[in-house]
């Protein structure tokens, strides 16, 4: 199954910046670390944005479950990295 409504999916410019890049955030450090190492970079989020999106709209969902909030879709798969590298991602 593929992410239903994926076609639509955004990401926040301030989850990108604030979170997943963000190299002092208590919890989001660690991803900045994965992410940096692969060439990502806060001065271009827009990259990080556009290589999720794809990689939720080419990749089927593995896991499927009830959360708080509604449904969580887990996706895993390799997304292509702006160093040319190919590493594997659980998306959430």
């Amino acid at each position: 199954m593929r992410l239903p409504n994926g076609q639509n999916a955004e990401i926040p410019q301030a989850k990108l910046t604030e979170y997943l890049l963000s190299p002092t955030h208590r919890d989001g450090r660690h991803k900045a670390e994965f992410f940096t190492r692969f060439g990502f970079s806060i001065a271009a989020w827009q990259d990080l944005a556009a290589t999720l999106l794809q990689h939720a709209l080419d990749h089927e969902v593995t896991k499927e479950e009830d959360a708080p909030f509604g449904k969580r879709y887990v996706i895993e798969d390799i997304i292509q990295a702006p160093d040319g590298r190919t590493p594997m991602l659980r998306a959430v």
